[in-house]
């Protein structure tokens, strides 16, 4: 009989979790040693003590199905890591685990199997073996209707990934896939920037116009002139387009039959702790190389 103690003294020998503990201590008839062996030999004691590293480094990559594509953010400690065959082997694992459910949340994700083994389970055989916390940070779904096409762009190996989705032409959707991947889009338009982020920002603009002594019958007008320039920073179809720098991106797409409907972009690490690259300037390199 394995008692509640057990499996508590076992955690705090492992920091493995109660579940593993508990299927240890079974699989060991209940001797300490033999348990804490198995958890070893699982990689399941090494990986949970790596769990309170950062992980920040990693890998992000796109998968195209039919009418469905995906983006998946798998994070390591190092950028070494995020070069190893065996680490870029589970995220493409990952993709297309996640492209082929319909699951809507990391936590379900971690449920799904690949080979008799869940995701979890294969993150912590990976952790074990590479020996760097790895982490499934986040995924996103699009879906296309059949007349629609899906644009990808993946930029310094999997750094910056881009999916776009445009109601036609695939060499347009890859092109405003570099425009997203360079030029860092928050919101596809003006109509998808939140109500209470226009505020926020309207409010700073107001108190930056208020603090250079400006005039006050003008201060609306200033402000609203600088909510146009923010705009064009944060809203994808606002931007200059990075081929055509004096055409918007909308007047672009326009020009070419096409509508952007939606778009992806996840930036490896970005909103953990990380050094800023000029992402931008690279990706112009690659376009005019």
């Amino acid at each position: 009989m394995i008692s509640a103690s057990m499996v508590k003294d076992l955690r705090e020998a492992t920091g493995a979790g109660m579940l593993d503990c508990k299927k240890a201590l079974e699989a060991s008839n209940g001797n300490m040693e033999d348990a804490i062996t198995w958890l070893r030999e699982k990689g399941i004691s090494k990986a949970a003590k790596k769990a309170s590293r950062i992980a920040a480094e990693g890998l992000a990559v796109s998968k195209v199905a039919g009418n469905r594509a995906v983006v998946v953010e798998v994070n390591s400690e190092t950028d070494f890591v995020a070069k190893n065959e065996e680490f870029q082997k589970l995220v493409n694992i990952i993709a297309d685990t996640v492209l082929n459910s319909n699951v809507k949340t990391v936590e379900e994700a971690n449920k799904l199997t690949h080979d008799g083994k869940t995701i979890e389970e294969l993150i912590v055989d990976k952790t074990a073996t590479i020996g760097e916390k790895l982490s499934f940070r986040r995924f996103e779904v699009l879906e296309k209707e059949d007349n629609q096409v899906f644009g990808t762009y993946s930029h310094m190996g999997g750094k910056i990934v881009a999916l776009t989705l445009l109601d036609k032409d695939e060499e347009l959707a890859k092109d405003i896939a570099m425009q997203v991947a360079a030029m860092r889009p928050l919101y596809l338009d003006r109509e998808a920037v939140p109500t209470e982020v226009l505020e926020k920002e309207k409010t700073i603009l107001k108190e930056q116009a208020e603090n250079e002594g400006l005039d006050p019958n003008k201060i609306d007008m200033i402000v609203n002139g600088r909510i146009n320039k923010y705009y064009e920073e944060v809203c994808l179809v606002d931007q200059g387009f990075i081929k055509e720098n004096k055409m918007k991106v909308n007047k672009y797409v326009e020009s070419k039959g096409s509508k952007i409907i939606n778009f992806v972009r996840y930036e490896v690490g970005e909103g953990m702790e990380k050094r800023e690259e000029n992402f931008a300037d690279e990706v112009m390199k690659q376009i005019n190389g």
